[in-house]
């Protein structure tokens, strides 16, 4: 095929004169030169990823994802790099995204990628697909839908059918996680099945959503009992006399849990020193300097007990029983 390469040329100067006016954002300006060099060199892709950029920035995204669609085309015709492919392909899914097709900007950011690899396209993809999976699960949630599987997970909770009866539970959880009485039903089907973690892990969502859950705070201490973490567990009984002081199961695990503190201090600290959080305070060396002087010293405790976070880290230790003050 014959080329006019003065058409190409001048096609060249035109696009150079409009990504000046680009950066000046005059748009309408740069638009005219993007395509005065088309109807020069109508097979050249960047004169059309340059009108769809034009376009992008004057938010007609719709026709923004037509030119680099059309862009695409001539670039495969005329076997252009594979960059600019990619580069026209993002451009298709960050317009999708602006017009919140989450679905269509994955998809081509997918092909932008799989035809050469940049880390901002890759960071597209993935913020991309985060608010996919959040448009999604929001589209889920469906408080009528989950109350119904409640009820069916409490039918099968009282025939004892508990792993049947944590399906329907999960399920509700998906259709209104901000129902707080969702995660402690599941917490007692995880403490029925011994899953003692997971029934822990779901008290404390449980009561992040509503701190003032009593019920929560008992499930939360029953199953921090049942793991022999008595400390733990007699605040977590502590937490609930103080919202509600005629919780009789409160009161006794309470109860329960002293005595078996009593009874055992040397199984008492071992579980203490399980704890990640006093793993870290007998780590530090400035603690460990401070629990020698207050040896030393036991009026230095008073000067230490000035400092927030020291008396924190003290309290801490007296609370898991592994130092005491005489």
């Amino acid at each position: 095929m014959d080329v006019d390469l003065s058409n190409q040329e001048q096609a060249i100067k035109f696009k150079e004169q409009g990504n000046d006016a680009y950066k000046k954002k005059d748009f309408e300006k740069a638009l005219e030169l993007y395509n005065k060099a088309i109807e020069l060199d109508s097979n050249n892709m960047v004169y059309y990823t340059n009108v769809a950029a034009v376009l992008f920035e004057q938010k007609d995204y719709d026709k923004c994802i037509d030119t680099c669609i059309k862009a695409v085309d001539i670039g495969r015709e005329n076997k252009a790099d594979f960059k600019l492919i990619a580069k026209a392909y993002a451009r298709i899914g960050n317009a999708a995204r602006k017009l919140g097709d989450l679905k269509k900007a994955k998809m081509y950011y997918e092909k932008s990628l799989s035809e050469h690899r940049t880390p901002d396209v890759k960071t597209l993809l993935s913020e991309t697909e985060a608010l996919w999976k959040e448009e999604e699960r929001k589209a889920y949630v469906n408080p009528e839908l989950a109350e119904q599987e409640k009820e069916k997970g409490n039918e099968l909770f009282k025939k004892g059918q508990f792993s049947e009866a944590l399906k329907y539970y999960t399920e509700a959880i998906k259709r209104n996680p901000d129902d707080a009485k969702l995660y402690s039903n599941r917490a007692a089907c995880y403490t029925k099945l011994a899953a003692f973690d997971l029934g822990l892990k779901d008290c404390e969502k449980c009561l992040e959503i509503d701190p003032k859950f009593t019920k929560a705070w008992i499930r939360k201490g029953k199953i921090l009992q049942g793991m022999q973490q008595y400390t733990k567990a007699s605040a977590a009984y502590q937490s609930a006399i103080e919202l509600d002081a005629n919780a009789s199961e409160a009161v006794e695990g309470y109860r329960q849990c002293v005595m078996a503190a009593s009874s055992n201090p040397e199984e008492v600290r071992k579980n203490a020193m399980t704890d990640p959080e006093i793993q870290q305070i007998l780590r530090d060396p400035a603690m460990r300097m401070i629990l020698e002087q207050m040896q030393s010293d036991p009026k230095a405790l008073m000067d230490h007990l000035k400092n927030p976070e020291v008396a924190a880290k003290i309290n801490k230790l007296l609370e898991s029983g592994l130092i005491s003050i005489q």
